[in-house]
């Protein structure tokens, strides 16, 4: 199951987001706490905490959530201040050891498709692309390496362990001006 959780050490900030945000839209909805619980299929106690931000909470009630109040998963993990409605970067589960962490870094809307892709750009190569259709997003990961991003209107730099999200309806183009080896995770969705 997949669960945003807490544990004694530390609490993931998506936590206050999810808090922050469920609440901010309840009552831009105009919905009392028993409603909304109602219209998720969840207990108030249960809407309560996660409001307060004290609970572990199931993904699957997330999605509850969102469906209840009308709005897309990510409008409810977003940091309620971002500007970016597709860039999350935030911890969503933390273990026992502190290097074990899951970090959700982006949701973007699909409503067709999905592609999954692994790149690997040798030193000096580009790739060139001509804009894909309206509606098309990319969300790049570099794995390895430094990722020279060209967009229309600016050169963006991924460094490892970094990302980005962009829509590719406009010419684009991946280049590794590095001298080493370059790998990314290219995820495309309409």
């Amino acid at each position: 199951m997949r669960i945003i959780l807490h544990n004694e050490n530390q609490r993931p900030d998506v936590l206050v987001h999810v808090a922050a945000n469920v609440r901010r839209l309840r009552l831009a909805a105009e919905l009392s706490q028993q409603a909304l619980a109602d219209q998720a299929e969840i207990s108030r106690r249960m809407l309560v905490n996660i409001e307060k931000g004290d609970v572990n909470v199931s993904l699957g009630t997330l999605d509850k959530l969102a469906e209840a109040l009308g709005v897309l998963f990510y409008a409810l993990v977003q940091p309620p201040e971002s500007e970016d409605s597709a860039r999350i970067n935030e911890v969503a589960w933390v273990g026992k050891a502190p290097e074990s962490r899951a970090v959700l870094l982006a949701s973007k809307p699909a409503t067709q498709e999905v592609e999954l892709w692994s790149w690997t750009l040798a030193p000096g190569e580009r790739y060139d692309s001509a804009p894909d259709d309206a509606g098309w997003h990319e969300m790049l990961v570099v794995t390895q390496g430094e990722l020279t991003l060209t967009l229309e209107r600016e050169d963006i730099v991924i460094r490892a362990g970094d990302f980005h999200v962009y829509p590719s309806d406009q010419a684009y183009a991946y280049r590794n001006t590095g001298t080493d080896m370059l790998r990314f995770i290219r995820n495309v969705m309409h």
